[in-house]
């Protein structure tokens, strides 16, 4: 790869200002791959767009270094403008929607499992109410950024801690013991669990399922809870499951004792600025009418009612 001296620098191009953008993630992220990643492009392609961009300006912004690029002092006062102009163009593109149509692409982020088991269904189920519209329905664990646009709507099972985020309680979610038909019948000293790998262990379900399981082996842990719930389906031992997900499932039952006392909030984020967007709001409403008319079955109200032991 070419390496530029302050003394010689290729003839300059033009200035694209989506180059910058480029600077920027590899600036924050300070390799080729991990801005690659974040970008969704090859790495080739962040580093063409950052060599086109120091030609255009006529400064190196980088070192290449065998661990990474490193930002040199040019590239660092010229990073922190960079992120000035990207909260600029992140506030006009929210601002945009606050004057768009019920037409265009509405972003929803949500946990995997509740994205595809629960959001989906039912919004297909509703969709000559959003048929103006396209939907991303994105599952993903992590909190989006949603002052960068990352999305336009978050459903979070924790209340969001990132300051100037709008963010109100939808409903709540309930656990419970589930397992395979027939797998309760056998003496609860023999029984076996499956939880959360250690990148969980934090959640309130898993701690409780901790404290249930006592000295019993967990014999499998995921940071997947489509793998728990098929781990379960397949007899391999008793899992803590949220009820939308098992308390329909004809393979699972619900072991009533002992009951999990864990309700977790649902929240429903988005940044102030997009509030105003007639696209948003139908959908955020919407959200709201799903998790409203089927909160029986998200708490486990109906759950109690069939497949207990």
């Amino acid at each position: 790869m070419q390496k530029y001296t302050d003394r010689s620098l290729p003839e300059k191009h033009p200035l694209q200002w989506d180059d910058v953008r480029y600077f920027l993630e590899l600036a924050r992220v300070g390799s080729l791959s991990g801005a690659a990643r974040r970008l969704g492009v090859e790495h080739s392609t962040v580093a063409r767009r950052v060599e086109a961009l120091e030609q255009a300006l006529g400064i190196r912004l980088f070192d290449r270094l065998p661990k990474g690029w490193s930002l040199t002092p040019e590239g660092e006062t010229l990073a922190t403008h960079a992120a000035r102009l990207d909260d600029e163009a992140q506030a006009f593109s929210r601002v945009a929607l606050g004057v768009s149509s019920l037409q265009g692409t509405v972003r929803i982020s949500a946990p995997p499992a509740m994205a595809g088991h629960f959001l989906v269904p039912r919004l297909a189920g509703a969709h000559a109410q959003w048929s103006s519209l396209e939907l991303e329905v994105i599952g993903e664990s992590r909190d989006v950024n949603l002052a960068r646009g990352e999305a336009d709507l978050a459903v979070r099972m924790s209340r969001p801690t990132a300051p100037g985020l709008a963010a109100r309680c939808i409903g709540d979610m309930g656990y419970g013991l589930y397992a395979a038909h027939g797998y309760a019948d056998r003496a609860e000293a023999e029984w076996t669990f499956l939880g959360y790998d250690d990148s969980l262990v934090q959640v309130p379900q898993q701690q409780w399922l901790n404290k249930v399981a006592g000295e019993r082996r967990f014999i499998l842990r995921s940071n997947d809870l489509s793998a728990l719930l098929n781990a379960a389906r397949a007899g391999l031992g008793i899992a803590a499951l949220p009820h939308f997900l098992a308390a329909e499932d004809s393979a699972l039952t619900l072991i009533s004792e002992p009951a999990c006392p864990i309700a977790r909030p649902i929240w429903l984020v988005m940044h102030p600025d997009v509030k105003r967007s007639p696209r948003v709001r139908l959908v955020a409403d919407l959200l709201i009418e799903i998790v409203s008319q089927a909160q029986g079955m998200l708490s486990g109200k109906c759950a109690e009612t069939t497949g207990s032991r």
